[in-house]
């Protein structure tokens, strides 16, 4: 891939803000072909999970020796878990192969470190209408417990701090005009950048 600028589209936002819905949305709709980037974890699989589909399952071993190679675009240390997660290069590599847009979703860490390296990146952050719909999203999953819905909470308000460095802001109110105006923002992303 070397000497061509990948095309990637970063997409991030709390969770509660639809994004799993709307990724699996726009893959199918999008104006553009997006490839949904493979992330890689140390963490086990859980049933069902494939390897290289849902996620590159590496040992905390292999993951950091890949570190130290460079293969990582960004990654993190999930600290309430103790697992690595991070991007691998190869997955844009991946998504040039097959002429489409790399599509990350990833936390607004991880998409700091990605446009420091590619500026040129299409950055989206996915919100709900208000915090009050947020945490009634959450609390309406019934998966997590107070003292998880508290911490998902304060990540939340960390994370909306940080929108206004996102190239686009994108409120989740209504899932069909969410995917409405991302794909409108792409086409005329693509248009800019074949201009």
């Amino acid at each position: 891939m070397s000497g061509t600028v990948p095309r990637i589209v970063v997409l991030s936002g709390p969770s509660g803000s639809g994004k799993t819905t709307l990724v699996r949305l726009l893959i199918d709709r999008a104006p553009v072909r997006l490839v949904k980037s493979v992330s890689a974890t140390t963490r086990p699989p859980r049933p069902g999970e494939v390897h290289g589909d849902d996620y590159w399952f590496l040992s905390p071993s292999e993951f950091r020796s890949r570190l130290e190679h460079g293969d990582f675009i960004e990654h993190a240390e999930v600290f309430s878990s103790g697992y690595l997660y991070g991007t691998l290069r190869s997955e844009l590599d991946r998504a040039h192969s097959q002429n489409g847009w790399a599509f990350l979703e990833i936390d607004v860490e991880g998409a700091r470190k990605v446009v420091q390296q590619y500026p040129q990146a299409v950055t989206i952050f996915l919100r709900t209408p208000s915090p009050a719909e947020f945490e009634r999203r959450l609390r309406a999953r019934g998966t997590e417990s107070e003292d998880v819905i508290q911490r998902r909470l304060a990540v939340a308000e960390r994370e909306l701090r940080q929108a206004p460095q996102y190239r686009y802001i994108v409120i989740n109110d209504q899932l069909e005009s969410a995917v409405t105006e991302i794909c409108d923002i792409l086409k005329a992303e693509e248009r800019a950048q074949n201009a």
